[in-house]
Formats: C-alpha cells, sequence, structure tokens
C-alpha cells in the first residue's frame, strides 16, 4: 500500500509541473503484458518553464519517466529498458505505416530517476556521467538513450529541487527546507506543496507506517498548519472587509430612504428594493440628486436612467397607477 501511495504521488507530482508544456500519459499500457510506463511525455512548447530547472532540461525532447521509490536493481533498470524498447517498436511501426522515416528527434529518452544507486548498478551498464550535465546523472550507452538519475547525488541547487522532493530521507527533507523558503508566488511551489499535503494525509491514514513515513508527515505538519492559518487569515480579511462595504452600503440606504419618505410618503415595495440594490456610489448620487426631486415620478426616471432595468421600470410605474 505505502508504495503505491509513493509511486502515485510520483505520478501526479511529474504530471503537476509538465502538464502546461506538453502531452503527459501516466500509467500507459504498451503492451498485452502487464507492462506500465509511469510517465510519457511530449513537449508541445518550443521551451520548457526556466523555473523547472533540470526537471525542465530532461523534458525539453520526447522522454519516459520512470520515478522509482526504492533504489535502483539491475533486474529494475531491464524492465524500464524493456518498455522504453516497445514505445520504440511502436513508433518505428506507426512511422513504416505513414511510409515516413522515425526522425531521431521522435524517439524518447528514458530517464530512470532512482532515490540512491550502488557503484555496482552503474558499472554493470557502463554507465558514465557527461560533464555538461553535472554530477549525480549516468548516461548508458548512447544508442539505449538512456540515463539514471541518482537523486542522493545532484547538487543541491535551485536548478535540482524539483527533482530531489522525489528523493528519500535527509535528500527530501533538504529539499523540503528549500521549498518553504520559496517566495509564496513561485510559480509552483504552491502547487508542490498540495501534492505533499495529500501524500502525507495518505500516508497518515495508514494502519502501520515506518519511520521515514513518520519523519515525512512531522515535517510537512508546521507547513501545513501554517498555510492553513494563513488561509484562515486571509478569510477573515476578506469576510472583515466585505462586511464594512455591506455595512456602509447599509447605512447609505437608510438614510436615502429616510430622505425620501419624508418627501414623499412611504415608497412602494418594488422602488424600495431597486434602491437597496444599489451601490454605495449611487445611494451617493440618489441622496444629491433627491434634492431636486419633484415627485415620485422624478425618483422613478432617475432609477431606471442609472440602472438601466427596463423590467423594473415597467413594473414601478404599475406599481404607481394600481
Amino acid at each position: 500500500m505505502t508504495r503505491f501511495l509513493w509511486d502515485k504521488f510520483s505520478k501526479d507530482y511529474l504530471e503537476t509541473f509538465l502538464s502546461s508544456s506538453g502531452d503527459v500519459k501516466t500509467s500507459l499500457d504498451v503492451t498485452a503484458e502487464t507492462q506500465e510506463i509511469d510517465v510519457y511525455f511530449r513537449p508541445t512548447s518550443p521551451e520548457m518553464p526556466p523555473e523547472l530547472g533540470l526537471l525542465g532540461r530532461l523534458a525539453q525532447t520526447p522522454c519516459l519517466l520512470e520515478p522509482h521509490r526504492n533504489p535502483i536493481t539491475i533486474e529494475g533498470i531491464l524492465a524500464c529498458l524493456s518498455k522504453l524498447f516497445t514505445v520504440r517498436e511502436q513508433l518505428q511501426r506507426e512511422a513504416h505505416r505513414n511510409q515516413q522515416p522515425l526522425l531521431a528527434e521522435n524517439i524518447p529518452r528514458l530517464w530512470i530517476l532512482t532515490p540512491t544507486a550502488s557503484q555496482r548498478i552503474i558499472t554493470a551498464f557502463s554507465a558514465l556521467n557527461h560533464p555538461d550535465w553535472g554530477e549525480g546523472i549516468y548516461f548508458l550507452a548512447p544508442a539505449l538513450t538512456t540515463a539514471l538519475i541518482v537523486l542522493h547525488q545532484l547538487p543541491e541547487t535551485p536548478e535540482t529541487l524539483w527533482l530531489r522532493l522525489l528523493g528519500r530521507g535527509g535528500t527530501r527533507t533538504r529539499a523540503i527546507d528549500e521549498l518553504e523558503a520559496l517566495s509564496p508566488s513561485h510559480p509552483f511551489k504552491s502547487a508542490c506543496l498540495k501534492l505533499l499535503y495529500n501524500l502525507s494525509r495518505n500516508l497518515q491514514a495508514l494502519p502501520k507506517r515506518t519511520q521515514e513515513e513518520r519523519k515525512f508527515i512531522m515535517r510537512l505538519a508546521p507547513l501545513y498548519e501554517q498555510d492553513r492559518e494563513k488561509a484562515i487569515q486571509k478569510g477573515r480579511i476578506e469576510g472583515i472587509q466585505e462586511g464594512r462595504i455591506e455595512g456602509i452600503q447599509e447605512g447609505e440606504f437608510k438614510v436615502v430612504l429616510r430622505l425620501l419618505n419624508r418627501r414623499f410618503g412611504e415608497l412602494p415595495p418594488n422602488i424600495t428594493e431597486t434602491i437597496q440594490k444599489l451601490s454605495v456610489e449611487k445611494l451617493e448620487d440618489l441622496g444629491e440628486a433627491l434634492l431636486d426631486f419633484e415627485s415620485q415620478a422624478d425618483l422613478i426616471n432617475w432609477l431606471n436612467r442609472e440602472t438601466g432595468f427596463e423590467d423594473d421600470k415597467i413594473i414601478i410605474i404599475i406599481d404607481l397607477i394600481t
């Protein structure tokens, strides 16, 4: 169950970040057998949002993203490669049907995300670090279009933040610290926190939790409370502002209505209701204009002119006639 929750979080997480820049498919079946791609992404925008950092760089071209909750094994890498080969085969058949070559830029790259990876694993696939990509990224043979991203080896910079949040232990904890320090206006901070809060709630619902999961829940708890308090405070301020405006409007209405009643006697209900719906500004205008009114007809003409409601005009005139 725990693994399912983390897998779902990873897929939702990557989809959230990439959906605005291309076509994202998660849990995609690729064969008649049980073989499912975690995330298949094809960019539709010419450029990825710069705020995505390294994640945006990975997604500049079609790709398969395979995030792993536990350290990758040799069998796990082979299973990921099998998915990649199946996709390439399908693309090749489609190109053949359309009598077109399969262009290199349409061949997806496989990015395998793993919290850690032993040197034995890296050596087994002759994976090499490329100086243009920095630490923690190991490319397999070029023909395989595949790379291992070892999350705990990534440099702790803003560029790698969105990937390190998929890591484990201290890697993820420090990434959460960096996430908390981001400006509230950052385009991805709020969405990321919501995903993390949702994962935390799902983990809390489990009958048993690991020590790491308990630490994760405890780390997010103060952040959740802070956001909750901010939301409550914002609601209070907005409520106070709204109540203040309503209070001013009600006060203006009572003053204007009292002046009109003194001048013309008790007004018909329809006229009173129409006046009560006026904004504060309109009520102030009416308070000045009523000094020049000689009859209720002048009031009716003013209301119809200022509100523009022809239906109200008919109703008010009928009321006066009857």
